[in-house]
């Protein structure tokens, strides 16, 4: 009888894959520090350490990682591990979904659509065209319930509005899409 798969996963062949990641970690790696951010992040009781989450999330996002870009921007809404800063969280979410994270991307189109509910009619249809736009990218990688925002969305904005909207993510469609394929599938 083989071991357990909590042997395999907690055992001394865990251990040892734990060691390589942080040595690759502690030489810049930004994947082995979004893992190690991931770790620390998603383990439970006393092993879950969020400030020590941040900082590797924050290691690999200064390296233009777009998946430790969108934690630690979710790390920083909601204040885990790290103080509460939302125009920290915004920056950082912007990068992400400039960099082509689909979950980036839809969240900033559901901000941009809650703030056209509460801006000027000038604030509120920029407000809409970005948040469509940041709707159609994520809903072009097949992020879930993209889509669907985004006929949503398009019942209450003006042809030109929608317009304005696709050229936008037509110009980075291909880019926003060509970097999400590039990177590795286990991210």
């Amino acid at each position: 009888m083989g071991n357990s798969w909590y042997q395999k996963l907690f055992g001394l062949e865990a251990r040892n894959r734990h060691d390589d990641v942080r040595a690759r970690a502690d030489d810049g790696d930004a994947d082995a520090q979004f893992s190690l951010g991931v770790l620390c992040s998603a383990a439970e009781g006393e092993q879950q350490d969020l400030p020590q989450a941040a900082r590797w999330y924050q290691q690999a996002a200064e390296q233009n990682h777009p998946l430790a870009e969108f934690n630690l921007s979710l790390m920083l809404a909601e204040g885990q591990g790290v103080p509460r800063d939302d125009a920290g969280a915004l920056r950082w979410m912007r990068r992400a979904a400039d960099h082509g994270d689909a979950g980036a991307q839809y969240s900033l189109g559901k901000l941009c659509h809650r703030a056209s509910l509460d801006g000027s009619e000038l604030d509120a249809a920029e407000s809409r065209i970005e948040a469509y736009k940041w709707l159609t990218l994520a809903a072009a990688q097949g992020y879930k319930d993209a889509a669907i925002s985004c006929a949503g969305l398009s019942l209450v904005m003006s042809g030109e509005e929608l317009a304005e909207a696709n050229a936008r993510a037509q110009r980075l469609l291909p880019p926003a899409i060509e970097e999400a394929q590039a990177r590795p599938a286990d991210d």
